[in-house]
């Protein structure tokens, strides 16, 4: 079954490309795709993991509609890991009307504007995964239980750039209306929820901004989630770090209703946009508290063979102190671009 839809998925992005091709009123229109093959290790103990994996494997069909409207669809044609589904699903689906540099309009299903880190490629973001705290606290296998939505939720948003100076805008502001479910599904409660940032860009390269969450779910009651994020990303140098503040109960009641986490890292060029070295220190508190917290230490490397094919190898030493547990966590992906 899994073999029909993915084939049919095909045929059809292939058509559509093929008939926009000769519309005028579309544009720039692009098929394309990227799949993330993955081993990974660990000698945690009664936990032992030694597996394959695809990661992710998608295919995206994105352009432009005359010279003001944007849009993108992309489907995930393997399962998502994080909770075991093998269903092809749809993880984006937006249009935005983008005539004006200083206001956006974009509507659909696309990446919460929260922190720094979700909207980034999985593959440019640098590391393994996402880090933890936006990975329990933005939407990929959320705190609060609901279904693993990759960042991502149905809504409407604006967003904008201005304060221009010497060509380079300083300020960028974005705030979105969601429906708080996550992916693929109505609201449930017809309450919404409300995320928005703002970030100034004093120097080229540098990004220092803040974020705000704030929802309401039956049966969870209140979100409130902010978070701090810096970066500076220039000359093939990455520095990055985000804290994420949470309160509201999650899934289970029992854990409080506070969460935070941290992380910092670099990648630095050895052969410029070819060879780097990495290294990122990944804290989340479950509970906000010392006790629950769990903490990644990783250095690894990546080898860009081309744009479209990279390698990346890394090791971890992995603290969970609820659990008195200390392990080690080895990971290889291949990522390939089509």
């Amino acid at each position: 079954m899994t073999k029909k839809i993915f084939t049919l998925l095909a045929f059809t992005l292939t058509t559509l490309t093929a008939s926009a091709q000769e519309n005028k009123w579309f544009q720039d229109l692009k098929l394309s795709g990227y799949g993330m093959v993955q081993y990974q290790a660990s000698d945690k103990e009664n936990d032992e993991q030694n597996t394959f994996n695809l990661r992710l494997v998608r295919v995206a069909l994105d352009g432009r509609a005359h010279d003001d409207f944007a849009y993108k669809l992309q489907m995930q044609v393997n399962g998502n890991t994080s909770e075991g589904s093998s269903a092809i699903r749809l993880v984006d689906l937006w249009g935005e009307w983008q005539k004006y540099e200083f206001f956006r309009v974009k509507a659909g299903q696309f990446k919460r504007p929260f922190t720094f880190e979700n909207p980034m490629h999985p593959i440019t973001q640098g590391f393994m995964c996402y880090s933890q705290n936006v990975s329990k606290l933005a939407g990929f296998s959320d705190r609060t239980g609901e279904q693993a939505s990759n960042g991502r939720d149905m809504g409407l948003q604006i967003q904008g750039d201005f304060l221009k100076v010497n060509g380079r805008n300083w300020l960028h502001y974005q705030v979105g209306v969601f429906n708080g479910e996550g992916i693929n599904v109505k609201d449930k409660d017809n309450r919404k929820d409300v995320i928005g940032g703002l970030w100034v860009m004093p120097i080229d390269g540098l990004r220092v901004g803040a974020f705000g969450w704030k929802g309401n779910r039956v049966g969870i009651g209140e979100k409130n989630r902010y978070a701090l994020s810096a970066e500076y990303n220039k000359y093939d140098w990455t520095f990055r770090t985000e804290y994420i503040h949470s309160q509201g109960y999650g899934a289970d009641i029992t854990k409080g209703d506070k969460a935070d986490g941290v992380y910092a890292l670099c990648i630095a060029p050895v052969i410029t946009k070819k060879l780097h070295v990495k290294a990122r220190y990944d804290l989340y508190r479950n509970e906000k508290t010392w006790e629950s917290s769990k903490t990644f230490y990783e250095v690894g490397a990546d080898y860009l063979f081309s744009k479209n094919l990279q390698l990346n190898i890394e090791y971890a030493r992995v603290n969970e102190r609820s659990g008195h547990f200390n392990y080690n966590l080895v990971d290889a992906e291949l990522d390939i671009r089509f």
